[in-house]
């Protein structure tokens, strides 16, 4: 039985999302990305995004974002 991970994935995307804080979403995500073998994490919380508490990557990409109210 070969295994789900080992198997080339065109497009697969996961969202982990909820409303209430404190659900272990940031825990599940992270977990997901680092089992996969090619994966790309992205951290959209607004308020506290601690992902990269979990991997630690070099070469972060910060960009701010201002949004317009009319």
């Amino acid at each position: 039985m070969q295994d789900f991970m080992d198997t080339e994935v065109n497009s697969m995307k996961i969202a982990v999302l909820s409303g209430k804080g404190g659900t272990g979403k940031t825990l599940v995500s992270v977990n997901l990305a680092a089992v996969v073998n090619q994966s790309v994490y992205i951290d959209c919380d607004v308020e506290e995004p601690n992902g990269y508490l979990f991997f630690k990557p070099e070469g972060i990409l910060e960009q701010q974002i201002h949004i317009r109210y009319q």
